[in-house]
């Protein structure tokens, strides 16, 4: 097979380095891919937005399936660009199209998804600027901590959380009155504080079956013991000591099983990964939001416990034979940590050159903000690098992972060094 991975990020490395490995793999594209994808094939210069560039791209060169990474070119409907194309129209895409990735590219078709199918979330409200009034009566009638969401895609930093009513009401106003958030929070969703702990549940479907993925917790804020900012992602541990089968089960019985009938229910064509954003509270799951692709960090855990060939499970996504496919985990625990710029997740500067790349280790490292300047590589984003490794438990994989991160260095780098630390 021919593959073409769109995205540049960790989650795109762990991809290209599992598919690397497949059997049915001829040659894989990724684009733009950054220093570490490619170890694992070509990069090519490709804009994400620009479909007609990438339709020329997979004519060109004979590309059998385009897997997309991340969640833009799904939300902006790619995959219905291909289906709407005479010359792209037999080339499976895995991914959902622009109607499915709603779940991700709306908060609201979410919620409103997950009520028609009684599908356990918190309780909720949408408004527009048109209803800001009804806005602040809504938070009158709730308690302290207020959750605000904008509506559409805000790059991760769409989501508020205060303590202060008269506080949520000013954020309220700044997010629809005032823009923002951009388009992004023309709506905005309340909703009810739920009060537990969090992991992250993958599936893959052809729209009919599914299969499960391991399960993962990744770790958002910048600062130690969870504080500070909300980040891309500072770290990911698989599995979740504290979901033992029962609650896996509820999970699968309660979210994904509903979730995936519901789509089909519905007549919204769904192939793709699925990502479910779990709250456990006091044993029972809530879904706290979907994503329309794989989550990154927990990519970087998720995929190297994956035993199967992913090429293959991906070509049963795209002739709808899933339901033929074997998932098999790798039984050992994973634990990634991120190398992050110094500034991150506020301003940071690129181009520091990274040292200790080649040093021996114990882990694997995928490449998040890279890129390639001659022999040196330098740091090209907010979060650098993951280190990943395997262990017999949580706690032996982490700590091969910080003694790999020890040993790679550039200028004003950063990691949270209690990666794990509350489900240890």
């Amino acid at each position: 097979m021919r593959i073409l991975l769109l995205g540049s990020g960790g989650r795109e490395h762990a991809l290209a380095w599992k598919m690397a490995q497949s059997s049915v793999l001829k040659e894989l594209f990724i684009a733009p891919g950054n220093a570490g994808t490619k170890k694992h094939g070509k990069n090519v210069n490709l804009s994400l937005s620009n479909f007609e560039e990438i339709k020329t791209f997979v004519i060109e060169n004979n590309i059998n399936m385009v897997v997309v990474g991340p969640e833009d070119p799904l939300v902006n409907g790619i995959v219905d660009f291909f289906e709407a194309d005479d010359k792209l129209s037999k080339v499976p895409v895995i991914g959902p199209n622009k109607e499915a990735a709603q779940l991700e590219g709306s908060k609201d078709f979410a919620k409103e998804f997950m009520k028609r199918h009684n599908i356990p979330t918190a309780k909720y409200g949408t408004f527009t600027k048109d209803t800001l009034e009804n806005g602040y009566a809504f938070l009158e009638k709730m308690n302290a901590p207020y959750v605000l969401k904008a509506d559409g895609l805000a790059a991760g930093k769409g989501v508020l959380i205060l303590d202060n009513l008269k506080e949520a009401k000013k954020e309220l106003k700044s997010m629809l009155a005032d823009a923002k958030f951009g388009d992004a929070s023309s709506r905005v969703v309340i909703e009810q504080f739920l009060d537990g702990v969090e992991l992250s549940c993958f599936v893959i479907t052809d729209g009919m079956s599914y299969k499960k993925l391991p399960e993962a917790k990744d770790y958002k804020r910048i600062g130690e013991g969870n504080t500070g900012l909300n980040t891309g992602g500072m770290g990911a541990v698989s599995p979740v000591p504290f979901a033992n089968p029962t609650f896996l089960d509820k999970i699968e019985n309660q979210i994904i099983i509903p979730t995936v009938k519901g789509l089909r229910k519905e007549g919204i064509v769904y192939k793709g990964f699925i990502f479910f954003g779990i709250i456990n509270v006091k044993n029972e799951p809530y879904v706290i939001e979907y994503n329309c692709r794989m989550g990154d960090p927990e990519t970087e855990v998720v995929i190297p416990r994956l035993k199967s060939d992913l090429l293959d499970l991906l070509d049963g996504v795209g002739t709808n034979t899933l339901s033929e496919r074997d998932v098999v985990f790798d039984e050992r625990s994973a634990a990634t940590v991120m190398m992050v710029s110094g500034g991150y997740p506020e301003s940071y500067q690129k181009g520091k050159q990274i040292y200790g790349l080649n040093n021996e280790s114990n882990s694997l490292i995928f490449h998040a903000g890279t890129k390639e300047d001659g022999p040196v590589i330098t740091s090209n984003g907010g979060r650098v690098l993951a280190a990943t490794s395997y262990g017999k438990d949580l706690k032996t994989a982490l700590k091969k992972s910080y003694e790999t991160i020890e040993n790679i260095k550039f200028d004003n780098s950063n990691y949270r060094s209690d990666i794990g630390f509350d489900v240890l």
